[in-house]
């Protein structure tokens, strides 16, 4: 029988943790006066608030204060709530609904105050990225309160804040259309750019990324680029673009091989940005080229893909960049915001920035010049064979902290609840190429090998949620997956794509290949249960001043299908953690975290938990009944001397809804 702290993998002495805890303030720290101002809290995406209210204590006597549906903000419900509410002045702020309406909430009731919407007609529906997306921004200059928000069609909208009312002197009647003034053709109904993400706003800036459709399954190498643009806050005049694939003569250019920047497309940064307005620095995770799978099309390295690029906040210029992924053909997109942090590295303090990522590798920089604080070593990996394709011959490969979840698909990262289980999983990957991170894609044969098993996926390790950072421990704290994703790449059929390969039917073949949203890890199966091992779920504490892991624990109930395998009929299983896209909080003593996917409890009730954990020690500090999977990340205040920590939950057939919690008036 296993215990839970083989699954519990690593903790040490909480006292490694507190050195820097009388440390100066010079950074970002969190939250301030009990509110929330940005999407993660402040604008180094620290996802902290020094609050302690609610703490382990008194964690399992939350209560429901209110709740909020979202199900009528649009044409049909949502299933797919994301948002991150801001909240000031006693007023939550958010994105809801499929419309994606912008919307004012009385903090304390829940209580609708406004709501805003725009009906893009054709232009939403053929959006890339619809539904509410990831939240919205606040701008205040003292006097005047703005909201700042993108619409699925790709428009920048600016709103009193008070009233939610247009501004009517911010770009044309209140909208700045981003699809015009991108230094490129955009059709404005059908051309296939959009986002997710919250602006960034700092000082006189507003910051916009752009996102495109997701997959592998790319109908022409030729496509929109995801340029990045600041606007000003008063007029929504642009200020400055970057070209995350540079134009000819551009710093960069000379990566891009055989012309192939003027025609390839995406390396947009969809995810959250960071900025550090002391030193003028806007932080950019810039995705991947077209396309996921294969970069035939796109030889070279093809800067600035998949690379961290700090940039001038008022300029839009280039100061330093790190590519994490040289010529992707994995979906590694650098797929959350930036963590700024400060940290004491051998009695220094480093204004540092720190990066999770899909592959579960937490790259850490000084954020002023680029440098690594630790050593990144470029290694040989795999080289693949499929025809036309260029690969990277090395990657690199940071020497600390180290890697927070498994990679490559290794006999070791296998099931093995019995030896008899274990072999099974053997003889199935054994249809595939497998091997360590970065073992490349191949193509799908019906008398060869399905195609690559890839651990991580396009899923992560960590995905878009990103991380939260203690300025007191100096911990970042992240949820990853385990999960193993196959790709298969086969010729376009006639008319399908201009590609010479396209993601084919491994998945399928495989019995798909993508993390199940808490039904154990991967659909990739062996009786049924995933072939990974667990814990599916996870959270890490990583100590950004010593680069190591301090405490890890499996994250969520372990799910039905395994609890109720008839393979695992008379074992003593631990809990798994679910798999999932989970963010988290981070307070003065918790860590706090709502699970992903559902599960029934020895009641017989369905649904999830908000999890609480110790933030030094990583034990259970709490948990309390949410109806529905965790899919926004949560956040926290005080209002009214009252401490409110508030999430979006949804999924399978439970439309969008958010939930606050608070103690009972008599605690």
């Amino acid at each position: 029988m296993r215990t839970l702290s083989q699954w519990t993998v690593r903790t040490v002495p909480a006292t490694l943790c507190v050195l820097a805890a009388a440390m100066p303030a010079m950074a970002q720290y969190g939250t301030k006066n009990g509110e929330w101002q940005n999407y993660g809290g402040d604008q180094g995406s620290t996802r902290y608030a020094p609050l302690d209210q609610i703490n382990a204590s008194n964690f399992n006597k939350l209560e429901v204060a209110w709740r909020f549906k979202t199900d009528y903000l649009g044409p049909r419900r949502e299933f797919q709530l994301e948002a991150t509410p801001l909240m000031m002045k006693g007023v939550l702020y958010t994105t809801a609904g499929t419309r994606r309406a912008a919307i004012a909430l009385d903090a304390a009731t829940g209580e609708l105050i406004w709501s805003h919407s725009e009906n893009e007609g054709p232009r939403g529906s053929a959006a890339p990225r619809q539904l509410s997306g990831h939240g919205l921004s606040y701008w205040t200059d003292g006097k005047e309160e703005r909201i700042l928000y993108v619409t699925p069609g790709y428009r920048l909208v600016a709103l009193n804040a008070k009233t939610g009312q247009i501004i009517p002197t911010f770009g044309k009647n209140g909208i700045v259309d981003l699809k015009e003034q991108d230094d490129q053709e955009i059709d404005p109904v059908t051309g296939e750019i959009g986002l997710h993400s919250t602006p960034l706003v700092a000082k006189n800036v507003i910051i916009v990324g752009a996102a495109h459709l997701a997959g592998g399954n790319i109908k022409s190498k030729t496509h929109i680029k995801g340029y990045v643009r600041g606007f000003d806050v008063k007029t929504g005049k642009r200020l400055w673009i970057f070209h995350t694939i540079p134009l000819a003569g551009e710093f960069g250019a000379d990566t891009w091989e055989k012309d192939s920047a003027s025609y390839t497309g995406n390396a947009g940064v969809w995810a959250q940005m960071s900025v550090d307005e002391t030193l003028g620095l806007v932080y950019l995770p810039v995705e991947l080229p077209t396309g996921d799978y294969y970069g035939g099309h796109r030889p070279g390295n093809g800067l600035f893909g998949e690379s961290l690029v700090a940039v001038d906040l008022q300029t839009g210029k280039r100061k330093w960049h790190y590519q994490f992924v040289h010529h992707g053909v994995w979906d590694m997109d650098i797929p959350c915001a930036p963590i700024l942090a400060d940290i004491n590295v051998n009695g220094k303090i480093v204004k540092a920035v720190a990066q999770p990522t899909k592959q579960s590798w937490l790259y850490v920089f000084n954020r002023e010049t680029g440098e690594p604080i630790w050593p990144i070593v470029e290694k040989p990996v795999p080289q693949g064979n499929v025809p036309g394709e260029w690969y990277s011959p090395t990657q690199p490969f940071p020497t600390k902290p180290p890697a927070y979840d498994r990679q490559g698909t290794l006999e070791e990262n296998l099931i093995d609840f019995t030896p008899a289980l274990h072999q099974e999983a053997l003889k199935l990957i054994e249809k595939y190429v497998h091997g360590p991170v970065f073992t490349p894609p191949s193509v799908s044969n019906a008398t060869g090998t399905i195609g690559t098993l890839v651990s991580p996926g396009p899923l992560g390790g960590s995905n878009w949620p990103g991380g939260s950072y203690d300025p007191e421990t100096h911990n970042v704290y992240v949820f990853s997956q385990s999960i193993i994703s196959s790709f298969g790449l086969v010729p376009p059929r006639p008319g399908q794509s201009d590609m010479n390969f396209v993601q084919g039917n491994a998945q399928a073949a495989a019995g798909g290949g993508r993390g199940g949203g808490g039904e154990g890890g991967t659909a990739l199966s062996v009786q049924g249960l995933p072939i990974v091992k667990p814990p599916y779920g996870r959270i890490s504490a990583i100590n950004l001043d010593k680069g190591d892991i301090v405490w890890q624990v499996a994250h969520g109930d372990t799910p039905d299908n395994i609890k109720n395998s008839p393979a695992l009929k008379g074992l003593t299983i631990p809990r798994t953690g679910r798999s999932g896209i989970i963010g988290v909080l981070a307070t003065k003593s918790l860590v706090i975290a709502g699970e992903a996917g559902y599960a029934t409890s020895e009641s017989g009730i369905r649904g999830a938990k908000l999890r609480a954990y110790d933030k030094l020690t990583g034990k259970d500090a709490g948990e309390v009944y949410i109806p529905a999977p965790q899919s926004g990340s949560p956040m926290t205040y005080m209002v009214g001397g009252k401490q409110y920590i508030v999430l979006a939950i949804s999924g399978a057939n439970y439309g969008g809804e958010f939930v606050a919690f608070r103690l009972p008036d008599n605690n």
